[in-house]
C-alpha cells in the first residue's frame, strides 16, 4: 500500500529534492496525495528554514504543480510552523505545529540540531538536569495549538531525538512521563491530531517513531486520531516505515486519518 503523506521537505528549506521531483517520486510509488510542509521562517535561525524571500515562490510553485498534475495526484501546500515563528499561515492548505526550540532565559535553545549542541545547552542552562529541560519543552508544547493554530502536531516528543536507549535521561521516569503525559492530554483536549512520525528512524536517530508508545496510549484514551508521516527530506524516504507506523497505530487502538 502507498500512503499519502503531508510532512515533506524540499529544496525550499532543508530537503534534498525539488517539489516536482518529490511529486514524480510520489506518483511512481502510487501515492494518492502528497503535501509539502516547508519549515516556516525563523529570523533568529535561517540555517534550515524557508527564506522569507522565497515564500511567494514556494506558494506559486506548489500551485503550478497542483494544476500540472491534476487528475494524477492530489497536491497540498502546507507549512511546518515553528512555535517561535511569527509568519502568517493563512495562505496554506494545512499547518503542522512543531517545537524546535525551547525559550529559556531570553535564548532559544535548538533541540533538533545536534547531540553536541543539545547536551551543551542542558549543561549550561539546566545544570545538566535533562528532566528540567524536558519539562520546559513540554510546557511550551502544550501551547502549540494556541500559538500556531495547527492542523496536526508534529513529532510531539522531539526532545527524545538523541535519547535512544535512554543515553541521556530515563524516559521511563515518573517525572518525565508526568510532563509528557500532561502536555499530550492537554493537546488532546484542545482537539489535537498527532502524527506518528518516522523521520528520526530514517535518519538513524531512533529505532521507533515519535511519539513513544505510552503517549500513543494517552492519545487513544482521549479518543484522538493520528496521521502517518515520513517527515521526508528526500524522494527515497517518502514512505519510510509507514507500514510499521500504521501497524503501531492499530495496535494501540488509534483511528488513522489517511487524507487531509
Amino acid at each position: 500500500m502507498a500512503y499519502s503523506t503531508f510532512h515533506n521537505h524540499t529544496t525550499f528549506c532543508d530537503g534534498a529534492n525539488t517539489p516536482e521531483e518529490m511529486v514524480k517520486a510520489a506518483l511512481a510509488l502510487g501515492m494518492p496525495s502528497i503535501g509539502f510542509s516547508s519549515h516556516s521562517y525563523t529570523f533568529f535561525d535561517e540555517s534550515y528554514c524557508m527564506q522569507k524571500a522565497d515564500i511567494s515562490a514556494y506558494l506559486a510553485e506548489i500551485k503550478q504543480l497542483k494544476i500540472a498534475y491534476e487528475g494524477s495526484i492530489r497536491i497540498l501546500c502546507g507549512i511546518e510552523q515553528d512555535f517561535c515563528s511569527a509568519e502568517p499561515t493563512d495562505a496554506y492548505d494545512f499547518v503542522i505545529g512543531a517545537v524546535h526550540y525551547i525559550e529559556k532565559d531570553g535564548k532559544r535553545l535548538d533541540i533538533d540540531n545536534t547531540f553536541e549542541e543539545q547536551t551543551h545547552d542542558v549543561s549550561l542552562y539546566y545544570g545538566g538536569d535533562y528532566l528540567a529541560y524536558a519539562e520546559d519543552y513540554y510546557a511550551q508544547t502544550e501551547k502549540l495549538i494556541e500559538r500556531t493554530g495547527c492542523t496536526f502536531v508534529g513529532h510531539f516528543d522531539l526532545v527524545t531525538k538523541f535519547n535512544e536507549g535512554n543515553r541521556l535521561f530515563d524516559s521511563n521516569s515518573e517525572r518525565y512521563r508526568n510532563a509528557a503525559t500532561k502536555a499530550c492530554r492537554s493537546l488532546c483536549r484542545q482537539g489535537a491530531i498527532f502524527e506518528i512520525n518516522t523521520g528520526a528512524m530514517a535518519k538513524g536517530y531512533r529505532s521507533t517513531p515519535y511519539p513513544a508508545p505510552f503517549l500513543l496510549d494517552v492519545i487513544a484514551q482521549e479518543g484522538r486520531p493520528v496521521i502517518l508521516s515520513a517527515d521526508a527530506h528526500s524522494t527515497d524516504k517518502l514512505q519510510y516505515a509507514l507500514a510499521e507506523a500504521e501497524t503501531l497505530a492499530k495496535t494501540h487502538g488509534l483511528d488513522i486519518i489517511y487524507e487531509l
